[in-house]
């Protein structure tokens, strides 16, 4: 009996055609296709796919059976068996119906960008509830297509889209998977609950929080590590980091704040992902400053620095505080840099180049502890005193009488959070 082609022994390197259809309404919402097209090469490539070719159509919309159109089909049929290729995958999300169609057109395993987006953060999860996140997030995903992954929920080899849940997945039914993620939605709660407690215990300290956001692959882990002298996995592919990483960062002034590394954002970035991975993101929500790292180096700087925008919108951070870090200028050519309009707020920056961590870190004080006060506290009150200490950077201090003079560089944010006892001893 033949065996299908896409029933690959896992140890050997999965083969892909890669397709993209350019819709009228991908064509309106201006996206760049060939960028996207570029960008699913790199996903797959971080998959550890070897990508054999590339394919895009233009259509008014997707076909309902086929996504494709079936002559474009019937193309990347005779195409993977010319070229041996195993699998297909497609740059926009499919249907179930649309995945067992394609199946049995092609006999190729067939995935869509989440299911690939889903398997690399399967590969990169090692904390407990980055684990469980990524388990829920396919899980979720999987749910509505249990009747349309017929072959390739029953194929033997592995490989991407095998991630995760693992071979459990494979023989369950829909209420198993209901139970499993359930229980899943019940432990995140409560790994959700002790982060909260975290969070509250930071506040009440006083502790000042940075996050670092972006793009996957701005080099927000370089930063990080640079930094803070951190033990944190730092590579050139996409998101090379998953789990949020948290490290003591020392100002200029001597004051410490806490510097966190969130994961990197992605266009088109699945809204089961954004929802499976909210408690993670929300550490960018309770921030005091945002430091959001570009790479100034990427032609779509500006569409991949919207897409971020976009995704702190729903998180409800765009309000938020926040440094504009042109990372990687090291790699610009004079025309690139002469084209960055900075401004008070955008800092351009080479990771690797002290002066330049010197200079972002003179720039994240100045944001955190911009304002001069002038307090007069009773000698008596050294509580308070403590207190000035913890949430502003003091200048000067001298003595009056019974009183305690202070000058210090105090962040209002921070003032409103921590400093309102401090309040009516302002001079």
């Amino acid at each position: 009996m033949k065996m299908s082609t896409y029933e690959t022994n896992s140890n050997e390197q999965e083969k892909a055609i890669l397709i993209s259809l350019i819709t009228y309404a991908v064509k309106q919402s201006g996206a760049d296709p060939e960028h996207s097209m570029e960008e699913l090469v790199s996903l797959a490539e971080t998959a550890g796919v070897a990508v054999i070719d590339t394919m895009m159509q233009q259509r008014e919309v997707p076909d309902s059976k086929w996504f494709v159109g079936k002559g474009k089909a019937q193309e990347i049929r005779e195409l993977a068996e010319q070229t041996g290729a195993t699998t297909a995958i497609f740059d926009q999300e499919l249907s179930g119906a649309q995945v067992r169609n394609l199946e049995e057109a092609l006999d190729l395993k067939i995935i869509d960008r989440t299911q690939l987006i889903l398997d690399i953060f399967a590969g990169r999860a090692k904390t407990r509830e980055g684990i469980l996140q990524v388990e829920l997030a396919q899980l979720t995903y999987l749910l509505p297509r249990l009747s349309g992954h017929g072959k390739n929920l029953s194929r033997l080899g592995g490989g991407i889209g095998t991630r995760g849940p693992g071979e459990t997945k494979l023989e369950t039914d829909r209420r198993h998977i209901r139970d499993r993620i359930s229980e899943l939605e019940r432990q995140l709660d409560n790994v959700n609950q002790h982060r909260i407690l975290h969070r509250e215990r930071r506040r009440k300290a006083g502790v000042v929080q940075v996050a670092l956001v972006g793009y996957t692959n701005a080099g927000k882990s370089t930063l990080l590590r640079q930094l803070t002298a951190a033990d944190v996995l730092a590579e050139d592919k996409l998101f090379a980091t998953l789990d949020p990483t948290s490290r003591a960062l020392s100002l200029p002034s001597g004051k410490e704040v806490l510097l966190t590394d969130t994961v990197g954002f992605i266009q088109n970035l699945p809204h089961k992902l954004v929802a499976a991975f909210r408690a993670t993101l929300e550490e960018a929500n309770e921030a005091d400053l945002l430091l959001h790292v570009v790479d100034a180096s990427s032609p779509m700087r500006e569409r991949q620095q919207q897409v971020v925008d976009e995704v702190l919108q729903e998180l409800g951070a765009g309000g938020k505080p926040t440094l504009i870090v042109l990372n990687k200028i090291d790699l610009c050519n004079a025309e690139t840099l002469s084209l960055m309009v900075g401004g008070p707020e955008t800092i351009r920056v080479n990771a690797f180049a002290a002066a330049d961590l010197e200079a972002l870190l003179v720039m994240i004080e100045d944001k955190l502890l911009g304002d001069t006060a002038q307090f007069k506290i009773p000698a008596a009150r050294g509580d308070l005193a403590a207190l000035l200490y913890r949430v502003g950077d003091v200048i000067e201090q001298g003595s009056e009488e019974e009183d305690l003079l202070f000058v210090v560089r105090l962040n209002p944010v921070d003032m409103e959070k921590y400093g309102r006892s401090l309040t009516e001893y302002r001079v």
